[in-house]
C-alpha cells in the first residue's frame, strides 16, 4: 500500500493505493476507504508584480510614426535621430517567428525619436520610430 496526497480543484485528499504484482487483479474487492480532505499547503504570497513600463509619450501634432506590423524583436535599427528618410526607406529589421522582416518608412520625414531601439520587444501597432 502507498499513501499519496492528491489535489483536486484546490482541495487536497489523502489517498491510499494498493499495489498489484505483474498487473494481476486484486484478490478480492475491498470496501473503499473513506477519503478525508486534508489542508492544502498554502503558497507563499507572490512578490509584487513589476511596475508596467510607462506608456510612450503621444507623438506631437503633425508627427508620424512607423509602427510594428507584428510582435517581434528589433534586430537592427537602420536610422538615427536627426536622419532624413524618404517614403519606403528601410528603417529597421524586425525578427518575428524566426524570420527577419524589413520595416520601411510609410512616409518621409526627419527621425525625431527612436521608440524601440535594437533588442527591444514590440507588439503589433507599437511605435518603432517617430518622424516629423
Amino acid at each position: 500500500m502507498k499513501n499519496f496526497t492528491v489535489t483536486v480543484n484546490g482541495v487536497a485528499y489523502a489517498v491510499t493505493v494498493e499495489e498489484t504484482v505483474g498487473g494481476a487483479a486484486a484478490p478480492a474487492p475491498v470496501a473503499a476507504p473513506v477519503v478525508a480532505p486534508v489542508a492544502a499547503p498554502v503558497a507563499a504570497p507572490a512578490a509584487a508584480p513589476a511596475a508596467a513600463p510607462a506608456p510612450a509619450a503621444a507623438p506631437a501634432a503633425g508627427s508620424k510614426t512607423v509602427t510594428a506590423p507584428m510582435p517581434g524583436t528589433i534586430l537592427k535599427m537602420e536610422v538615427t535621430v536627426g536622419q532624413e528618410v524618404k517614403k519606403d526607406d528601410l528603417v529597421c529589421v524586425l525578427e518575428a517567428m524566426k524570420m527577419e522582416n524589413e520595416i520601411f518608412a510609410s512616409e518621409g520625414g526627419k527621425v525625431v525619436a527612436i521608440n524601440a531601439p535594437k533588442g527591444a520587444t514590440v507588439n503589433a501597432g507599437d511605435a518603432i520610430i517617430t518622424l516629423a
